[in-house]
């Protein structure tokens, strides 16, 4: 006899996300009681405990976290069919959620929106940029529908094409004494500061495929989101940072910066929309994959991930 309802994964994530089991009952606008009531039928039901307490927080057992992964994945699910269902009864098309590993992609991003929006009225449209699993989980639990990535993963349910490719440089000040450099080698950077987006070192080039191949650091990371307070704080002299070629030549026109290559033969990548299988026959997100590929020879529309 099935037990384990929708409502019991909703109320997993709900006591996860906010620690007790009242504030996760105002949040989905239930009484504790009736909260507390359902779950303890349910570990009563299943004959394991979900919860262990910590004070006034719960913490998942073993069990709970098993229960909260699935719910993580599967509510997103349920919400998105909600969705299309809803859009398919007003008549509208659907929606286009596009999850975003690629910080510089914005810039890229913000020339494709409007002509593609222009096409498909009847589409919806968002940009996430968080995901709780990183952005391939968040493809696999339909929390987004496209994914701007560097780092495609290949597995058989997803499809991956890289629609541009770009050279990662270094960014210096107009006044830096690599700025006349040819080229720059990691014993160079031993002593600068150099800001990054708030992304993990194993997924910044500047790391994985220029400092650590010689065993080399710098002598300070500084993390900032916003890429225009990134490219003032180089400007500065506050440090250096590494971004695509492109998006240096444009805001060069903005600040005192100039782009150096890393290394003798440079950091080259590419930029891939990752899109689940089963929506490769689904027409605007066609439409928005072939007017992304449409830019890939204008050179000012080149990317980066960091």
């Amino acid at each position: 006899m099935a037990f384990l309802e929708r409502s019991h994964l909703e109320i997993i994530r709900a006591v996860e996300l906010h620690g007790t089991m009242t504030a996760a009952a105002n949040a989905l606008h239930l009484t504790q009681s009736a909260l507390s009531h359902s779950m303890r039928k349910l570990e009563d039901q299943i004959g394991v405990k979900l919860w262990s307490r910590e004070g006034r927080s719960l913490r998942p057992t073993p069990a709970g976290t098993y229960l909260l992964a699935t719910a993580n994945r599967l509510i997103p699910q349920f919400v998105h069919a909600e969705e299309r269902l809803g859009q398919f009864a007003r008549g509208e098309r659907g929606t286009l959620r596009i999850g975003m590993e690629c910080h510089p992609c914005y810039q890229w991003l913000q020339k494709i929106i409007a002509p593609y929006l222009r096409a498909w009225p009847s589409v919806d449209f968002e940009v996430k940029q968080k995901f709780k699993f990183g952005g391939i989980g968040a493809l696999f639990a339909h929390e987004i529908d496209l994914l701007v990535t560097p780092d495609p993963l290949r597995k058989k349910s997803l499809h991956f094409e890289p629609v541009f490719d770009y050279e990662q440089v270094l960014v210096v000040s107009s006044d830096h004494p690599l700025r006349e450099k040819d080229y720059v080698i990691p014993q160079q950077l031993g002593e600068e500061v150099l800001f990054t987006y708030p992304v993990p070192r194993d997924r910044l080039d500047i790391y994985t495929h220029f400092l650590a191949p010689a065993s080399r650091t710098v002598r300070k990371q500084k993390v900032v989101e916003s890429t225009d307070m990134m490219f003032q704080m180089v400007a500065c002299g506050r440090g250096v940072a590494a971004l695509p070629r492109w998006l240096v030549e444009e805001f060069s026109e903005k600040y005192p910066v100039c782009p150096v290559q890393l290394g003798s033969d440079g950091v080259q990548k590419q930029i891939f929309l990752g899109i689940r299988q089963t929506d490769l026959e689904i027409d605007y997100l066609n439409a928005f994959m072939a007017l992304a590929r449409s830019y890939h020879e204008q050179p000012q529309i080149d990317s980066e991930h960091e």
